[in-house]
């Protein structure tokens, strides 16, 4: 009768799934043809430790970060990089990539390690970590070279660690270290000159050699064409400035279409980021302007391009706040109790015919006006196709923005108007262009407001009421019906919408007035209310 040897008990065994694991599990071995990722072994009786774990061999991912106070990864698209919200599949299939997750298991007496994908559990578990991810920071994507104040330019690649972006493909053209102001002249008419046969309202002109009209650039520009070169540098400078201005570019109603709005916008993006912006619509509703706006800050695109927002009054508190908090708070998609901060360094364009802007929009904004002075804009003629020459002159006028830049930095050129919250953009973008002969484009921010129908509804509001009541105390409840009419359009007759609105009209400064509350003595008795002039 044959036996076999007995196996000594320390002797290996080997798994199903091809695990060798000895019975002291302390340093378990993975198999050959495994590769060289770390087991990660799951205690069903503590996942939280096991999501420990995955973070520490996550952080280590060159494409998971933090932004704001959500996971997000890094995908690579046709045209750069995107970001997009880290979900639980995503995590498990990130996970396989850094390592290997295994169970423990007791086979025949003995302790074998065995393969598994990674938990749902482990993957909530490891989302719900906040702030102990290990995972960088990033506050962006970056596609033109970092400028600092000191006039020096640097160009980064991947991660760079002291600004937080995600740096890709930027170029860095060759500019003069110290450039002259003659340098600074030239780099303004090599900027201008592409954008010669574009209609800015009030440009002078000239007959070209080969028949269409085109701006005289002999002389200085006009406000729009100024406004639009300063939204060129502005786009240039974005990703390096905590807060800029947004930029509208808006033709007349009926006679606007095809005059070259989003060109412009696009030909701004070439430029500055060498990169086409992806522009989404208004349908008019604020709640849903907000979400596409969201969607546009996580992804953290260069540029927010808000196209064809055409006979539109357009408020958003959303993009008021872009403009200038930074970061800003948000609400996520699905998680209305929520609010989140996140970073934001995209450049705001919006093109629009008889667009406008209303409430703290007014001042976040400058206008670019265009009129083809035709009944069709899109039949004219063109010399050569415009895009293909932005894209072939990139490098040139890329260059052009930066030397007019690095000239008003060494420079110090003298401030124009001020603009709160902009101080900085005001400095580096729009100063160097006044200092070489260019027009104020914020001095039109009056006319902005001007125009706002909300603030000629309140214009309008308090001259009626000056003229039935001067500057007598008024109680709501009195005022004549006219007012009532004034303040609600649609004639809903309510006396408390009246009353809602002269409330919120107190301390407001228009026309000349402004509208004061007398508090009644008693507790029980509305207030009144009174219009005092101003200086």
């Amino acid at each position: 009768m044959s036996s076999k040897k007995p196996q000594p008990a320390n002797r290996n065994r080997v798994s199903k799934l091809g695990v060798t694991q000895k019975t002291d599990i302390s340093t378990p071995v993975l198999p050959q043809g495994v590769g060289e990722l770390p087991l990660l072994l799951i205690d069903q009786s503590n996942l939280p430790a096991a999501a420990g774990v995955l973070a520490g061999h996550l952080a280590n991912s060159s494409k998971l970060f933090q932004r704001g106070a959500e996971l997000v990864k890094l995908i690579e698209t046709g045209d750069g990089f995107s970001m997009r919200d880290l979900n639980v599949n995503d995590v498990i299939n990130h996970a396989h990539l850094v390592c290997r997750p295994a169970v423990q298991k007791i086979v025949r007496g003995e302790i074998v390690v065995e393969a598994v994908t990674l938990p749902e559990r482990v993957a909530r578990l490891y989302l719900n970590r906040h702030d102990a991810w290990g995972v960088p920071h990033l506050d962006g994507i970056c596609r033109a070279p970092i400028l600092a104040n000191d006039g020096s330019i640097r160009v980064a690649r991947g991660y760079d660690k002291e600004t937080r972006f995600w740096c890709t493909g930027i170029e860095m053209p060759s500019i003069p270290e110290r450039p002259s102001r003659k340098q600074a002249e030239a780099a303004l008419l090599t900027l201008r000159k592409p954008f010669a046969s574009f209609p800015f309202a009030d440009a002078q002109t000239v007959v070209s050699r080969s028949g269409p009209t085109v701006v005289n650039s002999s002389v200085a520009p006009g406000i729009d064409e100024a406004t639009y070169l300063l939204a060129v540098l502005t786009a240039v400078c974005r990703p390096s400035l905590p807060l800029a201005p947004g930029f509208i570019i808006r033709s007349p109603q009926y006679s606007g279409a095809g005059t070259g709005k989003g060109l412009l916008v696009r030909a701004a993006s070439q430029i500055a980021f060498n990169f086409s912006p992806k522009a989404f619509t208004s349908t008019g509703e604020r709640a849903e302007l907000d979400k596409r706006l969201t969607a546009a800050l996580v992804a953290a695109d260069p540029v927010i391009f808000l196209d064809n927002v055409n006979a539109e009054v357009v408020r958003s508190n959303l993009l008021a706040q872009i403009a200038t908090e930074n970061p800003c708070a948000i609400r996520r998609f699905r998680e209305n109790t929520k609010v989140v901060s996140i970073t934001s360094s995209a450049f705001l364009a919006m093109t629009g015919n008889a667009t406008t802007v209303s409430e703290d929009l007014a001042r976040r904004f400058l206008i670019v006006e265009l009129d083809a002075g035709c009944e069709d804009p899109e039949q004219r003629r063109f010399d050569g196709d415009f895009r293909s020459t932005i894209k072939q002159k990139r490098n040139e006028l890329l260059a052009a923005a930066l030397t007019i830049w690095r000239w008003g930095r060494i420079n110090q050129s003298k401030p124009g108007l001020p603009l709160g919250s902009f101080e900085q953009w005001a400095a580096w973008c729009r100063d160097p262009l006044l200092a070489l002969g260019c027009p104020d484009p914020v001095s039109r921010i009056s006319e902005i407001k001007r125009d706002d129908p909300l603030r000629g509804q309140v214009v309008e509001f308090f001259t009626n009421w000056h003229e039935l009541y001067g500057e007598r105390p008024m109680r709501v409840k009195d005022l004549d019906i006219r007012l009532s009419r004034l303040a609600d359009p649609q004639e809903r007759g309510s006396r408390q919408s009246l009353a809602s609105f002269v409330a919120r009209l107190e301390g407001t400064r228009a026309g000349g007035f402004v509208m004061l509350r007398i508090k009644s003595p008693s507790r029980w008795s509305p207030s009144s209310y009174a219009l005092k002039k101003t200086e």
